[in-house]
């Protein structure tokens, strides 16, 4: 459904109802009912699209999840505890990245450290 929403058929179709509704304007001279058509008929289009997008949002969402968790997997020395690791809750995540902060800093101390003995001066 969310493919089809997103295709130009689907576009060309919305553009031809939009099109047909003004020029039906003087017929029903451009009344409160007809102006009423084509509010009611935004608003609950609006309405199921928001729903449409969400699940279009969540289903690429878990499977960008799983492409990274095949990879944590995959990877020697990776943290295999990083895997499903958006199914924690809130704290534990917050947790979790205060400790791979402090991790990445650590290694960048330790780089810094062995970088600068070897290093000799350009005079």
């Amino acid at each position: 459904m969310t493919k089809w929403a997103g295709s130009p058929l689907a576009f060309g179709s919305a553009l031809i109802l939009v099109i047909a509704w003004g020029l039906s304007g003087p017929a029903f001279g451009y009344s409160e009912t007809w102006q009423l058509v084509i509010n009611t008929g935004t608003t609950i289009v609006t309405f199921l699209m928001v729903f449409l997008i969400q699940q279009s949002q969540n289903k690429d969402g878990e499977a960008l999840h799983l492409k990274l968790d095949e990879l944590l997997i995959a990877l020697k020395g990776a943290d295999a505890g990083l895997v499903d690791v958006e199914r924690l809750d809130e704290d534990k995540l917050l947790a979790l990245a205060a400790a791979c902060s402090a991790r990445a800093r650590s290694q960048r101390r330790k780089r810094t450290r062995k970088g600068r003995p070897g290093r000799r001066s350009a005079s």
